[in-house]
This record gives structure tokens, sequence and C-alpha cells, in this order.
């Protein structure tokens, strides 16, 4: 095993705890936005998506307090489009799910041998991402995405 660089591990779990923030706030705007036949399963996905950010933000912040870091006040920041109809919110989604993925990947190369316990947290984050991902491509593939 080698040694855990606290600091950068914190500054990632940052990263990913204002990143995880964005998403209670974007899959919440997207829940609020979706209008059509489809509208209720849609609205219950995303809203679970917010609520699955806001577990994985809570998971974060308790790793870096736990490694005696300070959790961010910040958010990270939110770009939107203003497209409002089905196919853009799920091509948003997807793509902010591969950058969460991305954001956990960075962790898995810090704690990597470095940590049993976040290196299987971190292993069990980028499944949940991963499956999100899969799952938007899925949405996605009615409209030839």
């Amino acid at each position: 095993m080698r040694e855990l660089d606290v600091e950068r591990t914190v500054r990632i779990l940052n990263h990913i705890l204002e990143y995880e923030l964005a998403g209670v706030v974007r899959y919440t705007h997207y829940s609020l936005m979706v209008i059509g036949p489809y509208r209720q399963p849609i609205v219950t996905f995303l809203k679970e998506q917010a609520l699955e950010s806001l577990t994985h933000a809570e998971q974060a912040g308790e790793l870096i307090t736990g490694l005696e870091g300070h959790p961010s006040l910040e958010i990270a920041r939110i770009e939107e489009s203003h497209k409002h109809d089905l196919r853009a919110i799920l091509e948003e989604s997807l793509h902010h799910e591969q950058t969460a993925l991305s954001l956990y990947k960075d962790l898995l190369d810090v704690v990597q041998d470095a940590s049993v316990y976040l290196e299987e947290y971190t292993r069990g984050q980028i499944g949940a991402e991963e499956q999100h991902v899969i799952e938007l491509k899925k949405m996605l593939r009615d409209y030839g995405t």
C-alpha cells in the first residue's frame, strides 16, 4: 500500500461535492421543465436523480470531514442551453453524468492502493455513474442518438 495523498483526495472530493450539488439543482430544474405525454415517468426519474446527487454530495462531504478537511460551500457551474425539450434534457443529463464519472475516476487514481475504504467507495460511485450513463444512452436511443 502506498500513502494516501490526503490533500489531493480532499480537493477532488470537494470538486465531487460541488458537482453533485450542481446535479441536485440541474435535475430539479429539469423536472420542472418537462412537458408532454411522458412527463410523469420522466419527472419521477429526474427527481430520483436529484435525490441521488444529494446523497452523493453528502457522502463526499462526510469523507472530507473524516479526512479532517473542510467541505466546500460552493456549487459547480451549471451551464444551461435553455433548451427544454426532452431530448435536450436527456443529452445534457448524459453529459453531466459523464463528467461526474470522470471526477470519480480522478479520485480512483489518487486513492487506489492507498486506502481500501476510499477505493471501494470510489469504485461503487463509478459503477453508479456508469449505470446512469448506460440508462441515459438507452433513453436517447428513441431519438436516434
